[in-house]
């Protein structure tokens, strides 16, 4: 023959013996005893089934542990049909458990659950696997890390939870997620996908409502810092994130479910007022509320919201003005305006005398909005009497009216004077108002602490107005200062027009900053008005768009500076 067209190479079929992945032991094709006896099980046969039994003990001519086409034993088969005498036969003969336990679990049957721990009690060596732990997992329907408690927990079957509590069973915490131990790092790196669902096993064991009722003496309590743990873990582990939010969920219903059983207000506000590390609530003794804001605090909206909730609150809220929710809209507006108009009467009866009846009506919580948003909204008045020179345009018309010819020569020559002018009496109600203000806030900072302090975002608008206001006034006594100064060497700077005035001027910069500051000053408006029950939703709206837009111009201006790079 010719010469050979080309040498065809052969594959390289060499396998590293080490990655070699073993197949799991499938069952094994079963005898004609073996199926007579695993149907004789199924049909609840119990003579013919203690005979085969008895002869197999003596011939060993069959695996009593033998297993059908579908992987299932004898006492998955008697678990199956709820038969409580068969399974007392299997096990008394001899019959391995292996994880029969936890099929038991898993369809509910309670009898065979006792049955089966107290076998398992019996059997057990100290320091050797369970029965459910030595199951091959190639074949097992559960997972390696799937425990009695944990899958009773998923069940939430009451009775089997209280069961194996009452035996001393317990359910560890899960490692936190970013947990750098030695144990977390070898499972992470040997199955990564396993080690994940093994957590999320844990957390749904965890989130079981019969479970916490059972275990946790506070069981409002364990169900916020779950909640607020499975929502961090939902923004951690966002492949998981589905499974973490519906726990999360899961949880705050239980909430909501144990706050559906209070069937009187007493009872209600002794769940509201709890808190351990104060006596119990009694009453006539004033609210607290120390569980409601916990519940804001963990963010359990649907808590918040429950009707009970509400009616306390809204019975707590207009106390002290009897029938108020019941008057008309004119009645309503007529006491609201009374109230609005005389609020700077009602403050200085609260600090001559606040041990009478008026004065104790002013710590009335409705009494206490009204008043303070009273004086709010005194003070956004005057800033904007202090924007448009209201003094001067007051003085102005009153001179231009009722002043002689040589008023008004003083008056215009005194205008001429735009340097070196001290702060108006406007500003000067400004100044105090600021000053309480700042005392409210450092008052709130120190009672409630920083980190709660920070929790509301509304804090950090009225930080940077009181903040702009100090720098306000810093900057109006350099430019006081700076000017006098000026004028004391020349008069003639007095007159200086502001078009001519250097663009840094400390003046010009307060004049600034303090625009800004009625900027935020008017912002609390909308805090305000979050008590509307139609304005306070769109104040939610409001607050979802600007972020909205913040992050659309964050991304906007990264985009243009990596274009810009390029």
């Amino acid at each position: 023959m010719g010469k050979d067209q080309g040498t065809k190479k052969e594959p390289d079929v060499s396998i590293d013996m080490k990655k070699i992945i073993q197949m799991p032991n499938l069952p094994k094709p079963l005898t004609t005893d073996e199926k007579k006896y695993l149907v004789a099980v199924e049909r609840g046969d119990l003579p013919t089934v203690r005979r085969i039994l008895q002869r197999a003990g003596k011939k060993k001519n069959f695996d009593v542990n033998c297993v059908d086409p579908l992987g299932r034993g004898s006492m998955s088969i008697a678990i199956d049909g709820e038969n409580l005498e068969m399974l007392e036969l299997l096990v008394i003969m001899g019959v391995k458990t292996k994880d029969s336990l936890l099929q038991a679990i898993n369809v509910g049957f309670v009898e065979a659950v006792e049955l089966l721990l107290e076998h398992e009690e019996l059997v057990h060596k100290d320091g050797e696997p369970y029965s459910w732990e030595m199951v091959d997992v190639n074949t097992s329907v559960f997972t390696p890390d799937m425990t009695p408690l944990i899958l009773a927990a998923h069940r939430n079957n009451y009775e089997i939870l209280k069961i194996l509590l009452d035996r001393g069973a317990t359910l560890p915490m899960p490692h936190d997620v970013r947990c750098g131990c030695a144990e977390c790092i070898k499972e992470s790196d040997e199955d990564p996908l396993r080690f994940s669902a093994s957590r999320i096993n844990q957390y749904r064991a965890l989130a079981s409502p019969c479970l916490i009722a059972l275990s946790s003496s506070d069981p409002i309590l364990t169900a916020f810092e779950l909640s607020w743990d499975l929502r961090n873990l939902a923004f951690s582990e966002q492949e998981s994130k589905t499974e973490y939010m519906e726990l999360r969920r899961q949880c705050q219903q239980l909430a909501v479910s144990l706050l559906d059983q209070t069937r009187s207000s007493h009872e209600l506000a002794v769940i509201l007022n709890h808190d351990p590390e104060n006596p119990p609530y009694e009453d006539g003794e004033p609210m607290k509320l120390a569980r409601l804001e916990l519940a804001i605090a963990y963010k359990q909206k649907k808590f918040v919201a429950h009707p009970n909730i509400q009616q306390l609150l809204a019975s707590i809220w207009y106390e002290g003005l009897p029938g108020f929710r019941r008057k008309s809209l004119l009645q309503k507006a007529i006491d609201l305006g009374t109230i609005v108009v005389l609020f700077p009467f009602y403050c200085m009866l609260y600090m001559i005398a606040p041990n009478t009846s008026t004065g104790k009506l002013m710590r009335k919580p409705f009494m206490k909005f009204l008043i303070h948003s009273s004086s709010y909204l005194f003070f956004l008045l005057l800033l904007i009497l202090v924007s448009q020179r209201a003094e001067i345009h007051l003085e102005e018309i009153l001179v231009a009216s009722f002043g002689s010819d040589a008023q008004k020569l003083a008056f215009y020559e005194d205008q001429k004077n735009q340097r070196g002018n001290g702060p108006m009496i406007l500003e000067c109600f400004v100044g105090f108002y600021v000053l309480g203000f700042i005392w409210e806030e450092t008052a709130e900072m120190w009672t409630e602490g920083i980190r709660k302090y920070l929790r509301n975002m509304w804090n950090f608008i009225e930080f940077m107005r009181n903040s702009l206001y100090i720098g306000v006034f810093v900057l109006r006594v350099v430019a006081y200062i700076q000017q006098r100064t000026q004028i004391a060497a020349d008069p003639a700077t007095a007159c200086i027009p502001r078009e001519e005035w250097d663009a840094f001027d400390p003046q010009l910069i307060a004049e600034g900053l303090f625009a800004a500051a009625n900027v935020f000053s008017a912002l609390k408006l909308v805090h305000m008005f979050s008590i509307n029950p139609h304005l306070g939703p769109l104040q939610i709206s409001l607050g979802r768009m600007v972020i909205d837009i913040v992050k659309f111009f964050l991304s906007t201006h990264w985009s243009c500076l990596l274009l810009h790079a390029v």
